[in-house]
């Protein structure tokens, strides 16, 4: 629990950063707004406790009387009151996970895990075994669900370091001590726009994603790395933390993602980690000024300095320095020929680009061993050091990039290659034994489809490009550049041996050699028709000698399961018994073939996308699916909420460390809980579904309802992402990404993706068994918990607001009724299996916190349906549109995992 002592810290801390904004918005703003301000919070926590009372009617008046400008103060206003209170909520859970890992008491920390591995009989050398065979990956995608602007988390980073900073003062700094450098930081957020006015194109989004590369992965992760070397006493520990990206290479669904964007993406990410080398060495260049009649060095290092030939007198007899001359110079060349531009600072030499990590890495060692075997262990673990495990983690390509497209668009390409070169008239019209027959045939044939000469769809120009893409990367990179391409809706084997054709057609599958496929096709099952058809699929696939031949040269075969489409088709529940009934017969298939299983789980932000603690998620995933191999996206808002600090990155990643190892070396149990109660699962799930689907997919107005009372269509407007929000022009639930369908509901205090239906499927059962699972199965514990979590942020009093934008007030109330009726059941439900009497009884730091946000996210749900009602009522004022989208942004910051 929060000890009275860190209770006050964050209550303090939320006073002093709301009362400096109180103070800017009447200072900016005028006294006016101030009063506004504080009219609408008072009658908004009156409407939630009353919204009969006459206190709460007073927050009608406010709203429809506030003119357009009150309306976009407000917004303003009270979404920063959100992002400040978020630095305190933050730093507040930090210093406590920060106190629970000195005190032993954490299993997601390194030591707390090696000790619950202890007490279960697993020594160190077993852990060191399993991480030396380890892949960790945290993959960042551009999904479009973070709202703020860099500029934006930039304000937030800077205050959070002037808190942070006080803080290692001690009691040399006291909260009113910084309040000036922090109201200037304020003021300057106070004026900074928090919605974009211009979209994004993709190249905003690698920059985006290369910035927190740069800021805290380039520095994290090779300090993890050196962390459990030291805790494991293994100095030769292979890396395990390999991060990796969707931007440039992920086009499904995003006609901007090509083979120039693609190129484009491995440029920016060379030129900051080869600018980051660059730095090191310059540094380094500084400090080693050791000179040759007072240091001995290694001949090896003699003769790297040697080579360098360095001109400068002063650094004749500094043998360091002139090596460093010589490998600055190279790696020089090297940013010029990766990343197309000069290196920032020019080098005094000239010499040849390396040919690849590897060869900057053995410079390094020779200057390493040197340092070492001359003058001791004050060199063993330095900056030098730490540059080492940094290109060993992260070469010249700084992230691993996935590729990405649609099965659809495959077929297509394939067929019209087919056609053309006269080898099939109608690939499309075969069945899919007749398409694995023409597959297999051309996999084992060394001629190309692919003539320069003849004329092809421009679908099929675009991937080839891509595709060559690729290779050019590879051959530049080497093989961490791109390790998998990923197939969107895969319901057939065929769907992954087409990738294998357009492969070799690029040069990276040779039918003489199918091992040295660099590349892997990975399946993605995302719905539950895809889910429950993934065993037999991927047995067939595993039939093919090509597809067999590279999983067997990486002893894996990896599939991406996919949470967010799976959960809109069939509920939360549903989603998550498919998902852990598709891993374990996954599993099954592979070490039929002596493979190993590599999970990709694409989650999101919110609960209804796969949400929640990862560290809990890892250990829910059924046994055997984990074997020390992880790879998880992180979408939108989260990456900032994860990896905005680099502290807070530290513990997320050794949190899914932690995660992998216990799930794959501790204890499990799930065989036995699911054996025991699996029928009940699906049956339970089953209910859901039915539910589910009956209201979201059979209930006649269904649809005008939603797009009625939520601000889906105004989210369109946030410029958020690159793609678009829906597949096709269809306004069917069936096309709408899983991405702003959460968002709505989010931003509408429903949730319904993340709850919806288990009241129902639980009617009847008994409650005691169902306690009993959620007290002693992590599966179905963890399923509990995130529901809880996110009904306690559900609003229904709210919820019935957004409802009046409906046109039909029949309908409005015959579905919002509907609704209701589900979230009591469902409510009521979860008391009862977790013995408590309230939401999050047992977790009541999350109570606190969510309750501490909850007064500045309300105001801004009123202040978004009353905009919305007059923009759709024909209001075209640009001012209206801004303060929705201020609004829309304050809610998304102030419930964090919105989307």
């Amino acid at each position: 629990m929060m000890s009275p002592a860190a209770d006050d810290a964050l209550r303090d801390e939320v006073r002093l950063l709301g009362g400096l904004l109180g103070d800017i918005i009447r200072d900016e703003g005028g006294q006016a707004l101030f009063d506004h301000v504080e009219a609408v919070r008072q009658a908004s926590i009156a409407y939630h406790r009353d919204p009969a009372s006459h206190p709460a009617k007073r927050l009608e008046k406010l709203l429809t009387a506030m003119s357009v400008d009150q309306a976009a103060g407000l917004a303003h206003g009270f979404a920063l009151f959100s992002l400040l209170a978020n630095i305190a909520e933050d730093r507040s859970t930090r210093r406590r996970a920060q106190s629970q890992a000195e005190a032993g008491a954490r299993p997601d920390t390194p030591e707390g895990a090696l000790k619950r591995l202890a007490d279960q009989g697993v020594d160190r050398e077993a852990v060191r075994a399993l991480l030396d065979q380890s892949l960790i990956s945290p993959v960042l995608t551009a999904h479009p669900s973070e709202v703020r602007r860099k500029s934006v988390i930039d304000r937030i980073a800077a205050i959070t370091g002037l808190l942070d900073a006080c803080d290692k003062a001690g009691d040399a700094c006291t909260l009113d001590a910084v309040s000036e450098p922090l109201r200037r930081q304020i003021v300057i957020l106070w004026a900074t726009r928090l919605v974009r006015t211009q979209g994004l194109v993709v190249q905003d989004e690698i920059d985006t994603v290369v910035s927190f590369l740069d800021r805290i992965f380039l520095h994290v992760a090779p300090k993890q790395l050196a962390a459990w070397r030291r805790l494991l006493d293994a100095p030769d520990l292979k890396p395990f933390m390999r991060v990796g990206t969707w931007v440039g290479g992920d086009r499904d669904g995003n006609p901007n993602v090509d083979a120039t964007v693609m190129a484009a993406a491995f440029r920016t990410q060379a030129r900051a980690v080869l600018t980051f080398y660059l730095d090191e060495i310059h540094a380094l260049g500084a400090e080693l000024s050791l000179a040759a009649e007072l240091a001995q060095v290694s001949p090896e290092l003699q003769a790297l300095a040697d080579a360098a030939h360095d001109p400068s007198p002063h650094r004749a007899d500094e043998p360091y320095r002139r090596a460093l001359t010589g490998v600055y110079a190279r790696l020089a060349a090297t940013h010029q020929k990766l990343g197309d531009a000069p290196a920032p600072r020019r080098p005094a030499v000239e010499a040849q680009p390396y040919p690849g990590p590897d060869a900057f890495e053995a410079d390094l060692k020779t200057l390493h061993d040197s340092l070492v075997s001359h003058h001791g262990g004050v060199f063993a673990d330095d900056r030098l050091s730490d540059l080492i495990t940094a290109v060993e983690v992260f070469g010249f390509h700084m992230a691993t990039l996935d590729m990405r497209q649609n099965a659809d668009v495959h077929e297509i390409v394939v067929a019209d290659l087919l056609k053309v070169a006269g080898v099939c008239p109608d690939y499309l019209a075969l069945d899919e034994e007749g398409r694995l027959k023409v597959l297999a045939e051309e996999l084992a044939s060394s001629r190309l489809l692919f003539s320069p000469y003849a004329d092809y769809e421009a679908v099929t120009l675009k991937e080839r490009a891509i595709l060559q893409a690729a290779a050019t990367a590879l051959a530049a990179f080497g093989p961490q550049a791109i390790r998998t391409h990923i197939v969107s809706k895969t319901d057939a084997a065929s769907d992954l041996l087409e990738v294998y054709l357009l492969l070799k057609e690029v040069g990276l599958y040779r039918p003489e050699d199918p091992a040295a496929c660099p590349i892997q096709a990975a399946p993605l099952f995302e719905t539950i028709e895809d889910l429950r058809a993934a065993r037999p699929t991927l047995e067939r696939l595993l039939q093919e000698p090509s597809a067999l031949a590279v999983a067997q040269a990486r002893g894996v075969q990896e599939v991406m399961i996919g949470y967010s489409d799976s959960n809109k088709d069939g509920s939360y529940l549903t989603s998550g018994w498919e998902l852990h009934e598709a891993s374990r017969a996954l599993v099954e298939v592979t070490q039929t073939h002596g493979l190993k299983l590599q999970l990709f789980h694409g989650r999101g932000g919110t609960v209804g996308r796969g949400g929640g603690s990862s560290f809990a998620g890892v250990l829910a995933q059924p046994e055997g699916t984990v074997q020390g191999r992880i790879r998880t996206t992180e979408q939108g808002e989260v990456i900032a909420n994860k990896y905005g600090e680099p502290e807070i990155a530290l513990r997320n990643l050794d949190a899914l460390t932690c995660g992998a190892m216990l799930a794959s070396l501790g204890k499990g149990t799930d065989h036995a809980f699911t054996a025991e109660h699996g029928a009940t699962l699906s049956d339970l799930s089953a209910r859901s579904m039915a539910a589910y689907r009956q209201l979201v997919y059979e209930t006649d107005g269904f649809v005008d309802y939603y797009r009625a009372a939520t601000p889906i269509a105004e989210i369109a407007d946030l410029k958020i992402g690159s793609r678009p929000s829906s597949r096709t022009a269809s306004t069917r639930i069936e096309d709408l990404r899983a991405i702003p369908w959460v968002f709505s509901w989010s931003q509408s205090r429903v949730m319904l993706p993340g709850w919806f239906g288990f009241g129902s499927a639980v009617q009847g059962q008994d409650m005691g068994q169902l306690k009993a699972m959620a007290e002693a199965w992590p599966f179905f514990k963890t399923l509990v918990q995130n529901m809880e979590m996110v009904m306690a942020k559900s609003d229904m009093t709210i919820a019935r607001r957004y409802a009046t934008l409906v046109p039909d007030a029949s309908l409005a109330a015959r579905i919002y009724g509907e609704i209701k009726e589900e979230w009591q059941r469902t409510h009521d439900a979860i008391l009862a299996i977790t013995g408590h009497d309230q939401l999050l009884g047992g977790q009541p730091e999350l109570d606190r916190l969510i309750r501490l946000r909850m007064p500045y996210v309300e105001p801004l749900n009123h202040v978004q349906i009353e905009l919305i009602r007059r923009r759709r009522a024909g209001d075209d004022d640009p001012r209206v549109r801004e303060g929705i989208l201020l609004a829309i942004n304050g809610v998304a910051a102030g419930l964090r995992n919105s989307g």
